[in-house]
């Protein structure tokens, strides 16, 4: 019997991934260990390697199939001994259906008052499964997955005026989408005009019916990483209650420091960055202040015992944090070089899930963009996440009298669950000590 090769689940909260590239085709000989294929998460893309020997019998899901579900087949290995005639009764190639409905319990006749069934008549619990398959205007069965059905039966809409966009005319996710979005279908007692083709271009109705007919334009599909971001960001902005507590902070100390020890570090190459300064100031505070480092759950606070500073970082996909493990305890050049690997490798997609999930406090910097101040959306579910503007000679007033010095803003990103106004504020004020006489940061 052929082994089937099947999703792997690449991260804790992976999902779905997408099956970028194969690297063997049909008839190729493989053995344990041997590179397969690269798997696109949400973050990275990944290589999977082969667990049994064997030979690629199919190719069941081609490359660069989106939201493939972790567990389901991917491929045959055909093993010792067998041929092509094994496929035959091996699982087929992945083609969704949409799953058998249980038998349904004939109905509990309705009782004036009741509030509760018969108990004599009343069903027995069973797992939840997808509602029976519906009938389409031609009397066609309707083939639609588990989700689609589920959002159809939340929005009220009737699911058998839809067309499907996924296989074989399959109604998924996005059909209803583009119904809510640009009206599709029937919605209970309500007839709303469904327009052909719908599914294929459910983002512009809206935009079209708001602001009138659009320009041209290039329609460029969102990316696993980009999805998983505007998932993130959303529930972080529609769950957190976010403050901010703002600073100026001088670094004409920082910068002079900076330039003597990256003259005496040539011959060892690194070079400092300010931001290599920031993380560990942040590290440092972290652990004076350990009631700052926490996370909100709805059952208790977490207080961390490890520093991990997470960092973010623009690439061609979108944002990542890597993160920097026990920063408090890492010296300026440590922490520089470690940042410098994580964000080659981070544009390059060839982070492990454990080196950008989790992190009890971020980073992001936008100083070399020249941008002088800006807020962030904490990373859930830390609790605080720093925003570095750019240093730049501004006037100042010192002793009375003014002078120039270079000027750093920083705002810090608060959940109020977990960190009150006072609390975010001492953990600034030392934040800023240091960063002003960053030889405390070296003792």
């Amino acid at each position: 019997m052929p082994t089937s090769i099947t999703m792997p689940a690449l991260s804790p909260t992976m999902t779905e991934g997408t099956l970028a590239k194969w690297m063997v085709k049909e008839g190729d000989t493989v053995k344990s260990g041997d590179v397969i294929a690269e798997i696109e998460t949400d973050k990275a893309t990944m290589e999977l390697e082969a667990v049994d020997e064997g030979t690629i019998g199919r190719i069941v899901v081609p490359a660069g199939t989106e939201n493939v579900a972790v567990n389901s087949v991917i491929a045959l290995l055909l093993n010792e001994g067998e041929n092509a005639g094994a496929l035959k009764d091996a699982a087929p190639a992945a083609k969704p259906t949409a799953p058998a409905a249980l038998p349904q319990a004939a109905p509990v006749p309705k009782v004036a008052g009741a509030q509760t069934p018969n108990p004599k008549t009343e069903i027995p619990s069973v797992p939840r499964a997808a509602p029976p398959p519906v009938a389409n205007a031609d009397g066609g069965r309707v083939v639609a997955s588990p989700l689609a059905r589920r959002m159809a039966e939340k929005a009220g809409l009737q699911i058998a005026a839809l067309a499907g966009s996924g296989p074989h005319g399959r109604i998924v996710k996005a059909d209803i989408e583009a119904a809510l979005v640009g009206g599709g279908a029937q919605r209970q007692g309500t007839v709303v005009p469904f327009v052909q083709g719908a599914a294929t271009a459910p983002k512009l109705a809206a935009a079209q019916q708001a602001i009138g007919p659009l320009s041209d334009h290039t329609e460029v599909p969102h990316s696993t990483m980009r999805k998983v971001i505007a998932r993130r960001l959303t529930e972080a902005v529609q769950t957190i209650p976010h403050f901010y507590l703002t600073v100026d902070c001088e670094i004409d100390r920082l910068m002079e420091l900076r330039k003597e020890l990256n003259a005496r570090g040539e011959k060892d190459g690194f070079k400092l960055s300010v931001n290599d300064f920031v993380i560990r100031a942040s590290a440092l505070a972290l652990r004076k202040m350990p009631e700052a480092n926490v996370a909100w759950t709805d059952t208790a606070t977490l207080q961390f015992k490890a520093v991990d500073v997470s960092v973010a970082v623009a690439t061609k996909k979108g944002l990542i944090t890597p993160i920097v493990k026990n920063a408090d305890q890492k010296g300026l050049a440590a922490i520089s070089a470690e940042v410098k690997d994580l964000a080659t490798r981070a544009q390059d997609g060839k982070l492990a899930p454990e080196e950008y999930q989790g992190g009890t406090f971020s980073v992001s910097n936008l100083g070399m963009y020249g941008i002088k101040s800006f807020t962030s959306i904490i990373n859930p579910p830390q609790g605080m996440i720093l925003s570095v503007g750019a240093g730049e000679q501004r006037p100042v007033v010192k002793d009375g009298a003014l002078s120039v010095a270079t000027v750093m803003t920083v705002t810090l990103a608060v959940d109020h669950r977990v960190v009150d106004g006072a609390m975010g504020a001492q953990w600034l004020g030392l934040f800023k000590r240091m960063i002003e006489d960053p030889m405390t940061m070296m003792l």
